[in-house]
């Protein structure tokens, strides 16, 4: 048990004093005083060890903290940072490492808080949260978090005309959206599909596809085009899979195959016979055909229209007040500072963001998309 809360000090030095007249044992005097013997021992061995001052009260910090640095280590930790003022912990740390084997370093976080505590880490400026193109993982809780879209392999109709099928897809759902024969990739037929399923379903917030076109250039900055750059200021990433990785698309790849073997085969007589045998095939997909995938029920069962409508008019995009920010011009050139720029045909008209994140490095915005990093030096664009 504890010492009574009023005067323990006083209560010991009483107890010592009890127990030097040899009138009562230890165990008499811990039920006395309303303590332990183990407890009543332990102050004892104190008093004979230390006299008085053992009575005292000692101090709970532990003798050896893991956590706690070492003076020479943390003076080595301040002079590493004088010495590379731009390094962090986890850079000076292995500098450090090397040249004192023989010491403890501790965690890199802990090197950090500790050079923040001393003044020697200036406070970042919170950084522009951005989305890249090109990235693939993206994982659906719901519906139009990811469309999917693709041409399926052209093949020839009875008159001996092409048709390629572009079928676009809810991931999550797997409702199919749109199957629309075209007689070619290129963008000018594919666009105003894009926009008639904008105005019907509204926006997702992510749309799937391959490298080809009309989805992606073999030539531009992270193969711009048309079609890219504007679902970009429709606020939508466009996720493409990495080359020649087919399976970052598995779902979509499956429908193809059925669309093949029920929609294509045979194929009709010309394109308006073939859209009105796709038409009734897609119906048949979203509403009857059970899908495994979720435990049988039909695509229409689960899906719904996205709550972000199609905007007619796109704002144009904001940047913030320390951004640069030149204007486009129709042959795809800006102006940085003395010298006129190429960047995109496909951005003409539209003004992006340029904002200095090292020592002559920029990072150039469409909207909230970093879409390269721009050297002054060289004038050159990376990614």
């Amino acid at each position: 048990m504890p010492w009574q809360e009023t005067g323990p000090m006083e209560q010991r030095r009483q107890f010592i004093e009890d127990w030097l007249t040899r009138m009562w044992s230890v165990h008499e005097l811990s039920a006395r005083y309303g303590i332990a013997p183990k407890t009543a021992y332990k102050w004892l061995s104190r008093f004979r060890a230390e006299g008085a001052r053992g009575l005292e009260d000692r101090s709970r910090r532990p003798k050896n903290c893991p956590h706690q640095s070492s003076d020479r280590v943390r003076a080595l930790l301040v002079e590493a940072k004088h010495a590379h003022p731009s390094w962090g912990p986890k850079k000076l740390l292995p500098w450090l490492k090397k040249r004192h084997p023989r010491l403890e370093f501790p965690a890199a976080s802990t090197v950090g808080d500790y050079l923040a505590s001393q003044g020697l880490v200036q406070k970042r400026r919170s950084r522009r949260r951005h989305k890249h193109p090109g990235a693939h993982k993206i994982r659906t809780t719901g519906p139009n978090d990811l469309w999917t879209a693709d041409f399926k392999g052209q093949f020839r109709m009875r008159n001996g005309e092409w048709c390629y099928p572009l079928t676009i897809a809810d991931q999550h759902t797997r409702y199919l959206l749109a199957c629309d024969g075209k007689t070619s990739v290129k963008q000018a037929g594919t666009i105003p599909v894009f926009r008639r399923l904008f105005r019907k379903y509204g926006l997702p917030l992510a749309i799937r596809t391959d490298n080809g076109s009309p989805f992606c250039s073999s030539t531009g900055i992270h193969g711009l085009t048309n079609l890219n750059t504007w679902w970009m200021r429709l606020g939508i990433e466009h996720s493409r899979m990495d080359p020649g990785s087919p399976q970052q698309n598995g779902a979509h790849e499956r429908m193809h195959r059925t669309l093949k073997a029920e929609a294509a085969r045979p194929a009709q007589a010309n394109m308006q016979a073939q859209q009105r045998r796709f038409n009734a095939w897609r119906a048949e997909y979203n509403d009857e055909r059970p899908h495994e995938f979720l435990d049988d029920d039909t695509p229409a069962d689960h899906y719904q229209s996205s709550p972000r409508p199609f905007p007619e008019r796109i704002p144009e995009p904001e940047y913030p007040g320390h951004f640069l920010t030149p204007l486009v011009s129709n042959a795809g050139t800006y102006r940085f500072k003395t010298r006129l720029l190429f960047i995109s045909s496909c951005l003409r008209g539209s003004r992006i963001g340029l904002e200095e994140t090292g020592d002559g490095v920029w990072d150039v915005y469409f909207y909230d998309v970093l879409l390269a990093r721009l050297d002054e030096r060289t004038r050159e664009l990376f990614t």
